[in-house]
């Protein structure tokens, strides 16, 4: 972005202390934009500018809204981080569709300048997509995830509703270093004992932070650009990618892969994270203007392993 001497756009971002926030925080403030974030912590957050807000209680500082001239949403418990209880999955949902649902609200209710609000959502609302490549008009699932997504891109047009420019990400695997898919699916290669997922024919649809920090600055920076879009670089199978990360690391793999039945038994319904098959196709997103850094496994593995 061009620097002047005017007052810099200010990006409001809830769950800006996540994986994807810190990095996208980082991107935007090189490129001149004031960050601020909605946390549920009253004190600024990794030095930057903190509003409050608990989407339970349905409580937010209007301040956030007045000042924020993009809103990205990135909010929303992790869903590989315990395993799905019931409680765990309500936990999963809410966070996305209250959190949601406040915003709208805000935006409705208080007077503000926001001039686009950039959502996430995810490529699991596809569910299982066997070897066909979803594109974002393809049939949703109905499974757990899928069911969740559904529920919070519902929510998301309640913006829509208001007038406002809404740019929806349905991001896939992201890989970064430090945290995320890749550390997890890396380990066993490392020690040794890495091997395919269950089959390993099921697809991956993976995207570099980088590649997706860029697609959230591309969403804020193109007035033209609203609706759907796939937020993935490439599609590959769980044995091609363990295969690609031992490769980069000159590790060996196990023959046998890792069985079906001891998976579910490990993570229960969560097993569903490794071993459904998601391939979904990014061309909508090219189509619009956005060219990726990191489009080939090989290079984007290198750059991050």
């Amino acid at each position: 972005m061009k620097q002047t001497t005017e007052t810099p756009p200010n990006v409001l971002i809830s769950g800006g202390t996540g994986l994807v926030g810190k990095h996208l925080t980082k991107l935007l403030q090189e490129r001149g934009y004031t960050v601020c974030y909605l946390s549920r912590q009253k004190t600024a957050q990794s030095g930057v500018l903190s509003y409050y807000w608990n989407p339970e209680r349905g409580e937010l500082d209007e301040k956030a809204i007045r000042k924020a001239d993009y809103v990205v949403h990135l909010a929303g418990a992790n869903v590989g981080e315990k395993r799905w209880t019931e409680a765990r999955k309500q936990e999963i949902l809410e966070s996305r569709t209250l959190s949601t649902e406040l915003l709208a609200d805000a935006l409705e209710s208080v007077p503000h300048q926001v001039k686009a609000f950039i959502g996430a959502s995810a490529i699991g609302i596809y569910g299982d997509t066997l070897d066909n490549a979803a594109s974002e008009d393809s049939p949703h699932g109905n499974d757990f995830l899928a069911n969740v997504c559904k529920e919070w891109e519902k929510q998301v047009s309640l913006i829509i509703d208001a007038g406002i420019r809404t740019v929806v990400f349905r991001i896939g695997v992201v890989l970064a270093r430090e945290s995320g898919a890749l550390p997890k699916m890396s380990l066993p290669v490392r020690w040794g004992v890495g091997a395919p997922i269950a089959s390993g024919k099921q697809w991956i649809s993976w995207i570099h932070i980088y590649d997706l920090c860029r697609m959230f600055l591309f969403g804020i920076e193109n007035p033209s650009l609203q609706g759907i879009f796939n937020a993935v670089a490439n599609a590959t199978t769980n044995r091609q990618f363990i295969t690609q990360i031992a490769r980069e690391l000159k590790k060996p793999l196990w023959i046998p892969s890792i069985p079906l039945f001891f998976l579910k038994w490990a993570l229960g319904e969560m097993h569903c994270l490794v071993t459904t098959s998601c391939k979904v196709s990014n061309q909508k997103i090219k189509s619009a203007g956005f060219s990726f850094e990191f489009e080939d496994l090989e290079r984007a593995l290198r750059d991050l392993l």
